[in-house]
């Protein structure tokens, strides 16, 4: 396989989409999954890690294409990620990074818990957000959680007092996708946190605790 000539290649296609819709980049994306689907894993994790470096194409585009590989998460150590998530910067950047990389590679026992602590006590806002979004694929099935209370709760109560936007409300959803697991241990976090806790994030969680659904307010 020729690496580089396989990035030039995707990274034409994707520029030559009539439009960069999440459906279309996703069916192109799975095309090259299936076209991979063979290929070493470290190969996968170069392939992508070129894709994201590069920025010709959405992130989302490298994230998926390790998630999806059968043995490339695998390969992921505490380094590999953090040179994979270097250049987060959004919300957006943050939450594929999280949801595919870091909090898959964390539950599954790839990466240990004192990275993500580390990240939740970082001077740059991004990756703090990153270590509360790593603990949603702990705990939403979709993503294959099984639920974790425990390293959940830890990562929360490390940013209960930090009051950037951005971690706020990545705070709030970190506690509302334990909720659908284990609603009683995020209740009894938020009475005993009652006073510490944002306001927003006390409406949003005390809500879908109440009603099992989220409000008005995004994640």
């Amino acid at each position: 396989m020729d690496r580089v000539a396989l990035i030039e290649e995707i990274e034409m296609r994707v520029e030559d989409l009539p439009s960069r819709t999440a459906g279309l980049l996703r069916c192109l994306r799975r095309e090259y999954s299936k076209r991979l689907q063979g290929a070493p894993a470290e190969e996968i994790v170069k392939i992508a890690s070129a894709l994201i470096a590069n920025g010709r194409v959405p992130r989302f585009f490298g994230d998926e294409l390790i998630a999806s590989h059968p043995d490339a998460l695998a390969t992921l150590d505490r380094a590999k990620l953090e040179l994979l998530g270097s250049a987060i910067s959004s919300w957006d950047q943050v939450d594929c990074f999280a949801n595919y990389l870091s909090g898959p590679a964390w539950r599954e026992g790839y990466i240990e818990s004192k990275a993500i602590a580390e990240w939740a006590q970082s001077t740059n806002r991004w990756w703090r957000r990153a270590a509360l979004v790593s603990t949603v694929p702990l705990n939403v099935k979709a993503r294959g959680g099984r639920g974790d209370a425990r390293r959940t709760l830890r990562i929360c109560k490390l940013l209960i007092d930090d009051r950037d936007e951005t971690v706020v409300k990545a705070l709030s959803w970190a506690l509302r996708a334990l909720a659908k697991r284990d609603s009683e241990a995020v209740r009894q976090f938020v009475g005993e946190n009652e006073l510490r806790l944002p306001a927003l994030v006390l409406r949003e969680v005390r809500h879908k605790l109440m009603t099992g659904r989220k409000n008005r307010v995004s994640p």
